[in-house]
Order: structure tokens, then sequence, then C-alpha cells
């Protein structure tokens, strides 16, 4: 979810459920270390439960990285051994590191040792030519031999070479009984799948053979699917919120963050799910993709777009 699940996305997505666990983007050991360490670590209190995910092999570095996000505040430290990119690859990190379960088992070590906060680590089923399930059992038990207790794993082999990280999450079959499989091996680890799944209903089957169930894509394009995440999952009796009672939240937040200096246009695209598959819907993201970018544009523009759709949904 890189350039995807930033802090204002973040918000919004805690706007609609109050106990799922949100994941940042994945920020790179060097981006943290090297560069402006706040502008990738700051977040919302309001937030939590947050995860930080970090891209890095180098375990001296990620531990310094998981020091720096307890000292922010993060819930968890997730390592990613999901990304297929070839620039994740070319950087040493990602799913590429699938291949290396010792050095990923030498990081959580390391990062186990420096905080006092939950790390995880997010892989894939395997990649390339690797067999599958034996791929996958070799890596889980690996790691988990190192106090790894939580993995999340998306139910696709990653190629390297060839695929393109979109066709990464749309070629490879998804093999959701491998996960299945996994959890019964090692019924003592914390399972969470991950990939392709598009409904709750979906992730109620499939939390009914793992201990939980990650949402990507499907979250960020519709994201109204998390107002009924609560009370399905959490037994939360908390009625979910109306979508005018959501504008008007995200109106405010807007207004706190454009006085800091903070574009429109940079919290605004993460919203244009919202209204998906309601009427008006299109002249809602149109008008926002067509306004928000303009000099001055502010949290009216949001309301302006609301009109479109407000007299269906109220």
């Amino acid at each position: 979810m890189l350039n995807w699940t930033d802090k204002h996305c973040r918000f919004f997505h805690r706007l609609l459920t109050q106990h799922a666990v949100l994941y940042t983007e994945m920020v790179t050991t060097g981006a943290i270390l090297h560069g402006e360490a706040a502008r990738h670590l700051a977040f919302n209190e309001a937030e939590h439960p947050v995860a930080l995910q970090l891209g890095g092999s180098e375990p001296d570095d990620m531990a310094r990285c998981a020091v720096l996000g307890q000292q922010y505040g993060y819930d968890e430290i997730n390592i990613n051994v999901g990304c297929p990119s070839e620039r994740v690859q070319r950087g040493a990190f990602g799913a590429c590191l699938m291949a290396e379960p010792e050095l990923i088992a030498r990081c959580v070590q390391a990062m186990q040792r420096a905080v006092d906060i939950p790390v995880t680590v997010k892989n894939r089923i395997g990649i390339d030519e690797q067999a599958e399930y034996p791929g996958l059992r070799h890596f889980v038990e690996t790691v988990a031999a190192s106090g790894c207790r939580t993995f999340i794993v998306h139910a696709r082999k990653a190629w390297l070479k060839g695929l393109s990280p979109k066709q990464n999450r749309e070629i490879p079959p998804l093999r959701y009984e491998l996960v299945y499989q996994l959890k019964q091996e090692f019924p003592e680890l914390e399972i969470i799948i991950n990939g392709g799944i598009k409904t709750l209903a979906e992730a109620q089957q499939h939390r009914a053979q793992v201990d939980g169930v990650m949402l990507g894509r499907e979250a960020y394009q519709n994201p109204w699917i998390l107002a009924e995440v609560d009370r399905l999952f959490y037994g939360s009796e908390r009625p979910c919120p109306g979508r005018e009672a959501l504008i008007e939240a995200l109106v405010a937040y807007i207004d706190q963050q454009q006085a800091q200096g903070v574009w429109l246009n940079h919290m605004s695209r993460h919203i244009l799910g919202v209204f998906q598959g309601v009427s008006g819907a299109r002249k809602w993201r149109r008008h926002i993709s067509e306004h928000a970018h303009l000099p001055g544009a502010d949290s009216a523009v949001i309301r302006e777009a609301y009109n479109f759709v407000s007299a269906v949904t109220n």
C-alpha cells in the first residue's frame, strides 16, 4: 500500500472502525534513518491501534527503526516480506526475502531485543519456483523460532521477474487453503490471511479458519466496507457512523490540517471511494478530482461534492 495508507488515509479509516488495526504504508529503514524521520513516522493519536510497517533487511537498522517506532507511539512493528516490486528488490527487502528466512529471523531477534511492542511479519506464500507449502512452512517455522508469533500471509505467490506489482496482485492464483493449513500446523501462532478479499462475508468465512483477516485495496477503494467491521468482528454495539456525520468529521480534520499547511488534494484523494455504489458517486469523485488540486481549494470542495449524493444517503 505504498503511497496509499498515509496518515490522512488512516485517520479517515479510523472514523469508520474503532477497533481494526491500521497499518502504515511500507517505510524503508533508509528513509527513516537518513531522511526526515518525523515526516515518515508522525501520526494522529486517533489512529490507535496502528502498526508501523518497515521495509529493510539489515538487523541493526531494523532494530534502530523499531526503537524509533516505539518512541513515536506505534502499537506494533511489522516487517514487509511481501512487496514484489523491482525497486524494492534492488533495496534487498520485500518479497525477495522469502528466500532468506534466517535473515528475517535475525531481524526479528534484533528488533525484539530493542522494543517491548510486538514484532510481526507480512509475507507471501512463496516466490518464483519455490514449492509453495514447503517453502512457506520452512519460512514460518524458521522465523517463529526467533520469537515472532504473528504472520500476515498474502495467499498468492510473488513472481519477482516478469510480473508487475499489479500483476502480482491478480495473476498468481489465490491459495487460501495453504494459509488454513499453516494455521492447522502451527496452532500456537497467530495467522492472519490477506489477498483478494472483497466482502465482509468472505472475511467471516476466512475467520472461521484463521485468527484474523487483513483487507488492503478493497478497504481503500470501497472504504464504507469498514463501517460494519466493529459490529461483525469485535462485538461492538456502537452504531456505524452515518455518512453525513462522516463528512462532517472529515471536514473538521481537513480544516485542522490545512491550518498546518497541508494541501487539500493530499487528503481528499483518499476519500474518493466512500460513496462507491451510491447514486451520485461519480459526480462526487469528479467534483473532488477537478477542484481539490486548485490553488486555495479547501473543505468547501468536499461539502459541494457531498451535495451530489446527500439527497440519496440521508
